[in-house]
């Protein structure tokens, strides 16, 4: 068994004897940084072993003094968290072990507080626990919200995954993150970066920048539409959602962020974003078919004589309409279905992935244009 340097041991002690709110442990450094109400405390180690080992057996005497046993972590850290079992008064304890993973535990925490976001940041400053806490209300609120969120958009440029980067827009977008320049300076980087464009859609869907007119026909259409709204009816109000300018810009954003994909995580974030905004249409779960069968079932689902009420009152109102309710009803039940025959064990990606995608993106791009008035399927 290792032991600590008598000076090392008499530090670290002292350290946790001082009640620290959070501690740090810098490996390559060979570093213990310790957070309180008086500021930062710094122990440069002086190994007397591998540092590897060294550095475990700090672990072990911090975890010793926090838990009460040096083998509480991680033990005591899976049972908590992997069991679903984690305390709220023991996030605190979380953040003293100076383990990475403790941090993450203790930012997933449904029960973190903006305080305890304070000592978790700076603890572990990660654009992934900053995406986590911002998945939070409480922290969204707090006074840690505006900073996280100023994080992420100056880290958005050196994130690679495309993922990650529609997630980080969608979170920093939440009320009272980030000014209204910020906003649209992301808005603006969008056209060049369809993964900030599917954030847009998915964090303010009714509320994108560069708002584009309304349908022509919207006019006309509203008086027709606005009794079965103010009824409640599904239908009637996804068709004004779509025909209003909100809409209109919210189609020709989808449109944009499918024309050019870069990667199959970022299309199949996109359908399930259209699945999901028109999830009113289709309260069935567990859709998973290809686009063809799909289309065929809306086909099917769109008549003035079928069981959906709600759809034969719309249908009635505005029969002219009925390529557009096909539609709303076809992008409700998008998701890997319809991408499962084209991508089937595949890589593939930027140009190659686009041609692979084109027999089911570019149908669906077709309909769009039936959302926008413009010709297309079964119209002249």
């Amino acid at each position: 068994m290792i032991e600590l340097s008598s000076e090392d041991n008499l530090r670290l002690n002292v350290l946790l004897a001082n009640q620290p709110q959070a501690i740090r442990i810098d490996e390559s450094r060979l570093e213990v940084h310790g957070l309180s109400a008086r500021g930062e405390a710094r122990i440069q180690l002086r190994p007397t072993a591998r540092p590897e080992a060294y550095v475990r057996a700090v672990r072990e005497l911090i975890s010793g003094h926090i838990l009460g046993s040096p083998g509480g972590y991680p033990t005591y850290l899976r049972r908590w968290t992997r069991m679903g079992q984690m305390r709220d008064e023991s996030l605190a304890q979380l953040l003293l072990l100076g383990e990475p993973e403790a941090v993450v535990a203790a930012v997933c925490s449904p029960g973190l507080t903006d305080e305890l976001a304070r000592r978790a940041w700076w603890a572990m400053e990660d654009a992934e626990n900053a995406r986590r806490m911002l998945g939070n209300p409480a922290i969204v609120q707090g006074r840690m919200g505006p900073i996280l969120a100023g994080y992420l958009v100056d880290y958005l440029p050196f994130e690679t995954e495309t993922e990650k980067m529609a997630e980080s827009v969608r979170l920093i977008l939440q009320p009272g993150l980030i000014d209204p320049q910020h906003r649209l300076d992301i808005w603006r980087k969008a056209a060049r970066r369809p993964a900030y464009a599917l954030g847009f859609l998915q964090a303010c869907p009714d509320e994108l920048p560069d708002p584009v007119p309304a349908r022509g026909d919207f006019a006309a259409l509203a008086p027709h539409l606005e009794p079965l709204r103010q009824a409640g009816n599904p239908w009637a109000e996804a068709l004004w959602r779509v025909l209003a300018a909100s809409g209109q810009t919210w189609v020709k954003t989808v449109a944009q962020v499918l024309a050019k994909p870069s990667s199959q995580d970022l299309v199949l974030t996109t359908l399930d974003t259209l699945a999901a905004n028109f999830a009113a249409l289709r309260p069935e779960v567990g859709v998973d078919l290809a686009l063809a069968p799909l289309l065929a079932e809306a086909e099917a689902y769109v008549s003035p004589t079928g069981a959906d009420v709600a759809l034969a009152a719309c249908l009635s109102r505005v029969p002219g309409l009925r390529d557009e309710l096909v539609t709303l009803r076809l992008l409700s039940g998008l998701g890997y279905g319809v991408l499962r025959p084209v991508l089937r064990d595949t890589t593939a990606s930027g140009s190659l992935l686009r041609r692979k995608l084109e027999p089911v993106l570019g149908p669906l791009l077709q309909r769009l244009e039936t959302l926008q008035g413009k010709p297309g399927p079964g119209r002249t």
